[in-house]
């Protein structure tokens, strides 16, 4: 048995709608467009969320509060984290916790956080940590260096 010598099971393809073949077909005359209408013109495409000229809802509903467009999101990292996945004199930073799975996504902005407790040295190297946790883990033997 080799590749030409498949064969699709029956009904596994079907054919196309052939449409303005004729009144008898049931797709001829206006081709299941119905009649008139933006639709049954050639060329149609009506963008997401168009109305009909009728004011669109995401413009009735009012707007409240405040969007910051300048937003900066950090994903939190544990100690309790980076305990369970790291050992001793280990040298964590943006790849280490991507190849950890702590953190799933490239390219983002980290914070360490202090919940938790760490009880081995180890070398931080990250955008952001807090006060907290750099205490413990200076306390615990490790070095933390602040990256831009």
């Amino acid at each position: 048995m080799d590749l030409s010598s498949l064969k699709l099971p029956e009904g596994a393809r079907k054919k196309r709608k052939r449409v303005g073949r004729g009144e008898a077909s049931g797709q001829g005359k206006t081709s299941g467009r119905g009649h008139k209408g933006q639709k049954a013109r050639s060329g149609a495409k009506i963008r997401a969320g168009f109305e009909g000229g009728q004011m669109p809802l995401s413009r009735r509903l009012p707007k409240r509060g405040f969007r910051n467009p300048f937003k900066e999101e950090y994903i939190a990292v544990n100690l309790t984290d980076i305990c369970r996945k790291f050992q001793k004199g280990a040298q964590i930073d943006e790849g280490s916790l991507l190849a950890a799975g702590i953190v799933r996504k490239k390219n983002a902005r980290i914070k360490i956080l202090a919940k938790g407790e760490i009880d081995f040295p180890v070398t931080v190297k990250l955008e952001k940590i807090s006060q907290k946790a750099k205490e413990k883990i200076t306390a615990a033997g490790g070095s933390v260096q602040e990256v831009i």
